[in-house]
């Protein structure tokens, strides 16, 4: 259950809008969806690859948080629970057929780049999702909530279900990894892969 005002671990505004929520106020559910969509919309273009079923998937998930969150007890931030939830509905989703892929494939180029440096971040872009790629799924998965979801250990444990100590073997790994097939791209072989 949500504790109005009590105990809450993580981002100050989600605590404020669940706050608000349990007081009574179910419509500001929708400030939660738009500050996590993107993130939900973007794990599910890594399951489905497809952006009618990202979308479809999107829902589903909102709509099972929204059912469950009374749930809520506050004891890991609100993106945990959110993303355990969202994990779970894709790889009970997804056929043995797809694959998870990286979230490192979605275009994060900046529009006030110049040509240049948007080419250069292209490149590097797609130098690194192709590395992602060999990576293992298992691989993928951690490198993929470490760095593009900005998760801690103890929060992949708690989405994938995962051992901590495994989960820091798979980041360790990949980034080697990723470094030895990176390291010959420009900037890559001097620690920019870390």
């Amino acid at each position: 259950m949500i504790p109005g005002g009590t105990f809450f671990q993580g981002d100050d505004e989600d605590r404020t809008i669940l706050a608000q929520i349990a007081a009574g106020q179910k419509e500001l559910f929708r400030l939660l969806v738009t500050r996590h969509e993107r993130a939900v919309y973007g794990m599910g273009m890594s399951f489905f690859r497809n952006a009618e079923d990202a979308s479809d998937f999107t829902q589903e998930v909102f709509l099972k948080v929204y059912r469950n969150l009374s749930h809520f007890e506050g004891r890991s931030r609100f993106s945990t629970w959110l993303y355990r939830i969202a994990y779970n509905t894709a790889i009970n989703s997804v056929t043995r057929k797809k694959e998870y892929q990286s979230l490192v494939e979605e275009d994060l180029a900046a529009d006030h780049d110049t040509p240049e440096g948007i080419m250069l971040r292209n490149l590097a872009r797609d130098a690194v999702s192709e590395a992602i790629k060999d990576l293992p799924e298992r691989f993928r998965v951690c490198v993929d909530f470490y760095f593009f979801y900005d998760q801690s250990y103890r929060e992949i444990e708690a989405i994938t279900g995962y051992p901590v100590n495994t989960i820091k073997s798979h980041v360790f790994r990949a980034k080697k990894i990723l470094r030895e097939k990176l390291s010959d791209f420009s900037g890559f072989g001097q620690g920019g892969a870390e």
